[in-house]
């Protein structure tokens, strides 16, 4: 059984996490002349949208991990680990490939194996701990609503240089 302290630690180092991946993201997404020149959709949410959505996601992601990782032990906290690393750097990725790099079509190919990443999140903290399962299930809504958005933004746009 974990102390007090542990569970303060795991929550310290979720939450942690978490705002770095936020701040990555957000320091790599350059919104400016060259974003608002794109192309894009009418359903496309409202700028201002996007922060709090984040914000949500990242809040539910970083409980979902500390609820997976208290229930995981010492054997499946490894796994846990190298699935919130790899999703957290596939994340930062498409930050930078579509805003700072400014090529949605790179971004667009990037997001399936981001995608993909939050499938295995979900497999792997839904075994654990079937709330951090279920907590997990508005990000991937989120990507797969972004990755649509993404592959409009590409259509409406290419080619990109």
């Amino acid at each position: 059984m974990a102390t007090s302290d542990d569970r303060l630690l795991v929550i310290g180092v979720a939450a942690g996490s978490a705002i770095v991946v936020a701040v990555l993201g957000a320091v790599l997404t350059d919104i400016g002349d060259w974003y608002y020149s794109l192309e894009k959709p009418p359903w496309q949410p409202p700028d201002w949208a996007f922060g709090p959505a984040w914000t949500l996601i990242f809040v539910l992601t970083a409980t979902a991990g500390v609820l997976a990782w208290m229930a995981g032990g010492d054997r499946a906290r490894p796994l846990v680990a190298a699935a919130f690393a790899v999703n957290a750097v596939l994340n930062v990725a498409w930050s930078l490939l579509f805003f700072r790099l400014r090529r949605p079509d790179w971004a667009l190919v990037e997001v399936a194996a981001f995608w993909l990443s939050i499938v295995a999140l979900i497999a792997i903290c839904g075994s654990l701990d079937p709330r951090a399962g279920w907590l997990l299930l508005p990000y991937i809504a989120w990507v797969s609503f972004a990755a649509i958005l993404n592959m409009t933004i590409v259509r409406l746009n290419r080619p990109f240089a």
